[in-house]
């Protein structure tokens, strides 16, 4: 198994820097994928994450376990936690890996000539606290429905008002109308006419 400072490089050239984040989602990538007695440095086709967040964090679990959005392996819920689970598909074990609440490392801390945080004191505290001191790992369990499997749609629609196909179940049936999210909920972009 690669080290921790072999892993955490994968992270600083996915990301372009070592930060706070890219160390934490080191660590948490290490943690979920030593539990699924997975090594990073091998490809691990049973391998869904799911992150918690949309930071750095999840940069560096997606460079440190090869997982991506585009192959349905890395999964998004927006939690807004330091937090990601690694589910074996497999055998079906997973395990969630999480920041410990208010880590011994003081992100409050000051530099003496800003009051700006010291990223780099920052970043080599987290690199040397204790794992324990640092994350919980649970063993959880995660149903995974048929639709956000890895592979090729298994689920077409196509939007009655706007025509669109959705994939995978991410259709809306309202008054038995079918409806993409953006016709239902409203879209988060504008039409410039």
């Amino acid at each position: 198994m690669e080290d921790f400072e072999t892993l955490l490089g994968k992270g600083r050239e996915f990301h372009g820097e070592v930060c706070p984040g890219i160390v934490m989602g080191t660590r948490i990538a290490m943690a979920g994928m030593r539990e699924l007695s997975m090594d990073p440095s091998e490809r691990n086709r049973d391998l869904m994450v799911y992150v918690e967040i949309d930071r750095c964090m999840a940069d560096a679990v997606q460079a440190v376990t090869g997982i991506t959005m585009g192959h349905r392996t890395l999964k998004y819920r927006d939690y807004g936690k330091f937090a990601a689970t690694f589910v074996d598909m497999a055998t079906g074990k997973a395990f969630r890996v999480s920041a410990v609440e208010g880590p011994k490392v003081n992100e409050n801390d000051k530099s003496e000539k800003s009051s700006r945080p010291d990223m780099k004191e920052i970043v080599q505290k987290l690199s040397k606290v204790p794992e324990e001191d640092l994350l919980v790992i649970e063993e959880v369990k995660v149903d995974i429905p048929p639709q956000d499997i890895p592979g090729f749609p298994k689920y077409r629609a196509y939007c009655d008002d706007c025509g669109d196909r959705v994939l995978d179940r991410r259709e809306i049936i309202i008054d038995g109308k079918t409806l993409c999210r953006a016709c239902a909920e409203g879209p988060y972009y504008q039409k410039v006419e």
